[in-house]
């Protein structure tokens, strides 16, 4: 029997950078939201685990131990006891590195779908302990709902968010490389205050800047989104470089992705909907 399970994308809405910290991680302030649309992870039963990649983006990803989605299938059978094992085929339909989620979201799609695969049951705390200890994004990326995130992102409160789902969406990436490293060292280190869920849409993305100033592209995908009839709202996701434009309707969104990939075919675009 074959199972399927979207690993959806993940927006940043707001991300508050609050300070660096001795560990070198950052201590952030996030509202993440989820598109409905993503990767997409099938996996059957087999006697031993197999990862096998395709997908417009899986060249240069490797299928072996390193990869998240062996990682987390594999603490889940250490978690659950099981020896069962799965035939995993992922199509890698997001842009790698991109600051909606990737790797992070693959592998909360992966733990989802191996524990109805498997038919394990795991307590939520012990899965979100596996989740934190393979990734700070991970946890949100397992509910793959609108919460709120601090700490690393590892820390979640849930929320309610009027007038989040069934927001139309345009995700839109240069495909210019933007590692998380880099944007993170480029942080001016200052802090700008705290992040008021409520007024998220007043609120920052406060690697904007520095991923700009890396990726200079950036900001014309910005400035594509702004100009577009029917946009009420435009930031970059994550440490980018994919940007996000909510909409009023769909036709809208539709008519901005059909004018941005006239003048610029070169450029990722997904039209999707918020969940």
């Amino acid at each position: 029997m074959l199972f399927s399970e979207t690993a959806y994308a993940k927006i940043n809405l707001a991300l508050h950078v609050r300070r660096r910290r001795e560990d070198s991680y950052h201590e952030l302030e996030t509202l993440f939201a989820f598109a409905k649309d993503g990767d997409l992870l099938t996996a059957e039963p087999a006697d031993t685990l197999s990862l096998s990649i395709t997908g417009p983006f899986a060249e240069g990803l490797e299928a072996d131990d390193s990869n998240l989605v062996l990682r987390a299938a594999k603490a889940l059978q250490v978690a659950s006891g099981t020896r069962q094992g799965a035939t995993i085929k992922l199509d890698k339909r997001l842009p790698v590195a991109a600051g909606i989620g990737g790797g992070s979201a693959d592998a909360a799609a992966a733990l989802r779908l191996l524990t109805r695969l498997w038919e394990v049951a795991i307590p939520d705390a012990m899965m979100h302990e596996i989740a934190i200890d393979l990734g700070a994004d991970i946890p949100a990326c397992l509910q793959s709902q609108t919460v709120f995130g601090s700490g690393v992102g590892e820390k979640l409160t849930a929320l309610i968010v009027h007038d989040i789902a069934g927001t139309p969406i345009l995700l839109v990436n240069p495909l210019k490389p933007c590692p998380t490293g880099p944007v993170f060292k480029a942080w001016d280190r200052v802090d700008w205050g705290a992040l008021e869920v409520q007024d998220w849409r007043h609120a920052r993305n406060d690697l904007e800047a520095p991923a700009i100033g890396l990726v200079p592209e950036i900001a014309e995908v910005i400035a594509q989104l702004q100009v577009q009839p029917g946009v009420t709202f435009v930031r970059m996701s994550g440490s980018g470089a994919t940007c996000f434009a909510l909409f009023d309707s769909l036709d809208q969104r539709d008519g901005a992705a059909q004018a941005i990939s006239a003048t610029r075919p070169d450029w990722w675009l997904l039209p999707t909907v918020l969940r």
